[in-house]
Order: structure tokens, then sequence, then C-alpha cells
């Protein structure tokens, strides 16, 4: 049995498979998942798991490098923009309009859906490497 970090096997396979620059969409309970790109499911009910939350056990697994963001998260949400923010803190980010992060999500290896019932709640993770 895997002892610590992310205990849900599919998310592990995912994260497993990723190579430098692959990216990994975070959603909240509401962003459409393209229907040829994997869906990790893990909304149970409102909020749970919080995005933020999901975002973290994540960054905790993968090599990052960059992160984008929806230009609308900080003035909509500002408490989830703070709070990814300060989970992200010294990766490189990029603010860019929600329609396109929609359509960025389309070469995603996968979506993650997290519960979270809150707007603008998304991020696209792009995978760095582990070495220099």
């Amino acid at each position: 049995m895997k002892k610590s970090g992310i205990l849900h096997a599919e998310l592990m396979k995912v994260i497993g498979e990723m190579g430098h620059t692959d990216q990994l969409t975070i959603a909240d309970a509401g962003l459409p998942v393209p229907m040829d790109v994997q869906r990790v499911d893990l909304a149970l009910v409102d909020n749970i798991p919080a995005f933020i939350d999901v975002v973290k056990a994540v960054a905790a697994e993968l090599a990052l490098e960059k992160y984008y963001y929806a230009e609308e998260l900080p003035g909509r949400n500002p408490a989830v923009y703070k709070a990814l923010t300060e989970a992200l803190a010294g990766i490189e980010c990029e603010a860019i309009p929600h329609v396109k992060l929609k359509e960025l999500s389309h070469s995603s290896r996968a979506v993650v859906r997290s519960g979270e019932c809150s707007p603008f709640a998304n991020v696209i993770l792009q995978s760095g490497v582990s070495f220099a």
C-alpha cells in the first residue's frame, strides 16, 4: 500500500506518465472536459475536494515549471487566486483569458475535476524536470 501522498491510482498513473512540458489541468466542478482528453474525476459533493487541496497534492508529486490561470480569477475569486499563488510560489505563471484556458485544456494529458464550486478555479500545470 502506498504510504503517503496521492492515493488515487488513476491520478498517480497520469502524473507518473508525464514528461517535460506535458500539461495537466486541475478544474473546478463546472469546467467542460474535452471528449478526447482523459478525465480524472475526484468530485464527491460540492467543494469536496477543494480545488486548492488538489493543486497542493499534485504540486507535491509533480515537477512544475509553469502554470496558467484565467485572467478573470483575481477579480472574480480573489481567495482562490491568493491560495493558488501561495501554493505555487516561485513557479513561472501566465494569466490568460478563460476562453483560451478552456482551449488549452484540450492539449492536456488529463483534466482532474475537483469538487470546487466557485468561479474560475482552474489551472493548467506544465511539467518540468526534476534534474538540471
